[in-house]
């Protein structure tokens, strides 16, 4: 007799312990989803900076073209802000030129101020050089 009573004990606990309970399953649901919305953030986050880093990484070609158009065509701009825009990349870049005195005469300080929009209401970029004087025999008449 006292083999069949264990028989009977070893048959309910393993019929006890062949799932798993509702509070169990509802638990791990639980992290699942938690984990799921921290990777579907992330990755909105991440497509947000490469696009941001892509526009920012144009801007700066932008203004290093238009810095090195000036030095190629020897210009010598006057002191004061000019405004323009150049066509790159499938999209229209506003710019706007300040061109500053140095202390030496023969160099003048530029900074290009990159936008993507027309009402230039936050730059994207911003870069300085600047440009020798040149010489009379050299420049380039247009």
């Amino acid at each position: 007799m006292a083999s069949t009573r264990r028989k009977s004990v070893t048959f309910n606990t393993a019929r006890r312990c062949k799932g798993f309970t509702l509070l169990e399953v509802l638990v791990a649901l639980t992290i699942v989803a938690l984990a799921l919305g921290a990777l579907i953030s992330t990755s909105g986050s991440h497509a947000s900076s490469a696009g941001y880093l892509k526009q920012k990484t144009v801007a700066h070609w932008v203004a290093m073209n238009e810095i090195t158009r000036l030095q190629v065509e020897k210009a010598w701009p006057g002191k004061g802000d000019t405004r323009g825009s150049t066509a790159m990349a499938g999209a229209e870049w506003y710019w706007t030129l300040t061109v500053n005195e140095t202390e030496d005469d023969d160099s003048r300080q530029v900074e290009y101020r990159i936008y993507l929009d027309e009402d230039r209401e936050y730059s994207l970029t911003r870069l300085v050089g600047y440009l020798s004087k040149p010489d009379a025999t050299t420049a380039l008449q247009p």
